[in-house]
């Protein structure tokens, strides 16, 4: 019994030892630990997947950033100017651009296929191109000698007045005609020898022929525009007789506007009849039978802006060629914004007669209404002499 209570009582003693001696060496182990085992420092913590998020972050803001900017940069590179000045500014430097490579496009040309190159360009090129009031086209023929006579002792001045005509008042006329199908043949060489005594043709890149008219129209707007820049390019017909004077007033009246077609306004009827004259092989364009062309100048005398000479300039690959040229010349203006102005003195009108035989003082071939036109008179008119007027056979 007595041994049982004092291991009892040891017992209890060595639980309370226990307990004690084992929160003691908890507490050594915290002590232990705080001194031996210091925590690094945090910036000698090896960062590197702090480091790749920053940089990531770093690399996305920057991306977001030119985005953003990239964005502001376009939008400022895409404002487009509306204001009216820039864009005649614009229109403007896109005409000289073409009217430039229209003439290097000539120049060109000229030495691929041999052609001498015209004084008149080179003297354009090596002092600066003036500007002239207008460029007066004379549609001929190798057998029309007689006409060309008659406009150098009327209306058309000879050797130095023609310059001082062009240098003064900015007006340059001449012959217009191509070559004949055999190049160098007698018909050429008489149109060289013509040539070299009055120096008064313009020759073209084109075969001679009555149903190329349409080809040699455009080739004559398109050559003339390389060789001068002038307000206005007019194509009158070789039996026509101008009064320069009355011409120039009209034309002049017009210059400020950049797309003009001015002659007398016509619209006659679309003919299918292969037996008669101005027949149209291409009558089915234009519809039904008895239908009429669209509105166009008649083809004896009319005029267009620098611009619609340079946009045929440009474009004469590529523009369609009916049979009768006034009606081409309509057909490559009618979907453009041109200003079609119908000027009555500009059209044609029939010679009074008396007894069968015309009155003394007035025009066999003119365009009625004003003056603008005359034609073989049989008195003298405008400081020139007018021919004989039976010599002239074709009437309007």
């Amino acid at each position: 019994m007595a041994w049982r209570r004092g291991g009892g009582g040891d017992a209890g003693v060595a639980r309370r030892w226990v307990l004690l001696l084992c929160v003691g060496s908890f507490g050594l182990g915290l002590l232990f630990t705080d001194r031996m085992w210091t925590l690094p420092d945090p910036s000698e913590v090896p960062g590197t997947n702090v480091k790749r998020e920053t940089e990531a972050e770093r690399a996305t803001g920057d991306c977001n950033l030119s985005k953003v900017q990239g964005k502001r940069d376009y939008s400022d590179m895409l404002q487009i100017p509306d204001t009216h000045h820039d864009v005649r500014t614009l229109d403007k430097t896109i005409a000289n651009l073409e009217t430039e490579l229209s003439a290097a496009r000539t120049l060109q040309d000229s030495f691929l296929n041999g052609s001498p190159v015209s004084e008149e360009y080179k003297a354009s090129e090596s002092t600066g191109r003036r500007k002239y009031l207008m460029v007066i086209g004379i549609n001929t023929a190798f057998s029309s000698r007689k006409r060309r006579d008659s406009i150098r002792n009327t209306w058309m001045p000879k050797g130095e007045k023609r310059k001082k005509l062009e240098e003064e008042k900015g007006i340059i006329i001449r012959f217009v005609i191509g070559h004949s199908a055999i190049s160098g043949g007698i018909v050429d060489r008489a149109i060289e020898a013509e040539d070299r005594k009055h120096g008064d043709f313009m020759r073209l890149d084109h075969v001679e022929g009555y149903l190329e008219l349409s080809g040699k129209t455009k080739t004559y707007f398109a050559t003339a525009v390389a060789l001068w820049d002038a307000n206005f390019y007019v194509k009158v017909d070789d039996d026509v007789h101008v009064n320069i004077a009355t011409l120039g007033n009209i034309l002049s009246k017009h210059i400020l506007r950049p797309r003009v077609y001015i002659g007398c306004m016509k619209s006659g009827p679309v003919l299918s009849d292969k037996d008669v004259r101005y027949y149209e092989p291409e009558h089915w364009k234009f519809g039904d039978v008895g239908n009429k062309y669209f509105r166009h100048a008649t083809g004896q005398l009319y005029a267009i802006s620098k611009d619609l000479a340079t946009y045929i300039s440009t474009n004469k690959h590529v523009l369609h060629k009916y049979i009768n040229e006034d009606v081409s010349l309509g057909a490559w203006l009618i979907g453009l914004d041109v200003e079609h102005i119908d000027d009555r003195r500009l059209c044609c009108g029939t010679p009074p007669i008396a007894n069968g035989k015309l009155r003394r003082g007035t025009p066999v071939r003119h365009h009625s209404i004003g003056n603008a036109v005359v034609s073989a008179t049989l008195f003298r008119t405008y400081g020139v002499f007018i021919i004989d007027a039976q010599k002239v056979r074709r009437r309007c």
